[in-house]
């Protein structure tokens, strides 16, 4: 029995040991080529190795666990730092910066302005009984995938895109459904949170592989390669893997809501809507009774399941 539960346990601290250290392993091993590259060549390993050989089991074990340990902290440092470096590239900067932020956000506020006449027709030309062509229907869904990728009002705008996305997607359900997404979490089946915390590890690790990236241009006095090749992956993740990631956290965050929000009402034994015209309210009553709480006779808890 115990045997069976230690494996069980060394298995997940294997998985968790692959997710923390896989990306620094990787950005060390890069590091020491560049190294290796500037003294001459791989040869160059040979007075380590050799260095190594000579010592004790006991030396040669403590140096081993000494890189290992190493890698695995400079691995949960970056991992700690994902989550910070993801809120400044949402767009939640120091006072200090408050300037930029409005005009930038502003701005992309305009921008979306400007596509809001042309999605009108653009709706208007493929819904039923309309049949489109191709070409309308590739225009509406481009503007469609722009217009899903950001808020529904201009004050929650924030000046970047990753930040729009997530900002429209924690938006939504309250905009369709007057549920906070934040204040309804607990409430949300364990198997679609624990679906919705893997994607946003997946996300988070898109962002430690940009921080990665831009720790390697720190190699470059060594060989000019590590800039360009830092600064590519750093770009590459923060314009194409972050956001696409970014939407796919967002699609599953509404796709919850949608899915769930009848077991929320019934699990909070909040008398569910009797219709769409009346859900929004319903929805944002209830948000605002978990929130601040409420001495009102109505509406009536229902009976508890079951």
């Amino acid at each position: 029995m115990l045997g069976a539960f230690w494996d069980a346990v060394g298995g997940k601290l294997a998985d968790r040991w692959a997710t923390v250290t896989a990306p620094a392993l990787v950005f060390w091993l890069a590091g020491l080529a560049a190294w290796t590259r500037h003294r001459g060549g791989l040869h160059t390993l040979s007075e380590q190795t050799d260095w190594l050989d000579r010592q004790s089991p006991a030396v040669q074990t403590a140096a081993i666990l000494t890189v290992l340990l190493a890698v695995l902290a400079s691995g949960i440092l970056v991992a700690r730092g994902a989550t910070p470096v993801l809120r400044l590239l949402e767009g939640y900067w120091p006072a200090w910066a408050g300037p930029l932020r409005r005009r930038l956000a502003g701005w992309l506020a305009a921008r979306a302005a400007t596509d809001q006449p042309a999605w009108q027709a653009a709706y208007a030309r493929v819904r039923p009984p309309n049949t489109p062509t191709v070409d309308e229907l590739a225009a509406y869904t481009r503007l469609e995938r722009r217009r899903r990728r950001r808020p529904a009002a201009p004050g929650y705008f924030l000046p970047t895109p990753i930040g729009n996305i997530l900002r429209a997607a924690e938006r939504r359900p309250l905009d369709k459904y007057g549920l906070d997404t934040i204040i309804l979490w607990p409430a949300l089946p364990e198997t679609t949170r624990a679906d919705l915390l893997a994607a946003r590890a997946s996300l988070d690790a898109a962002v430690t592989t940009a921080v990665w990236g831009l720790l390697f241009c720190a190699f470059t006095p060594l060989t000019w390669l590590a800039l360009p090749v830092g600064l590519a992956v750093a770009v590459g993740s923060v314009t194409l893997v972050v956001p696409a990631r970014a939407q796919t956290f967002g699609d599953l965050v509404e796709a919850a809501y949608d899915q769930h929000r009848v077991l929320l009402y019934t699990q909070l034994r909040w008398p569910p809507p009797a219709d769409p015209a009346t859900e929004r309210a319903e929805g944002a009553r209830l948000t605002a009774y978990l929130w601040r709480g409420s001495d009102d006779t109505h509406p009536t808890f229902t009976p508890p399941p079951g």
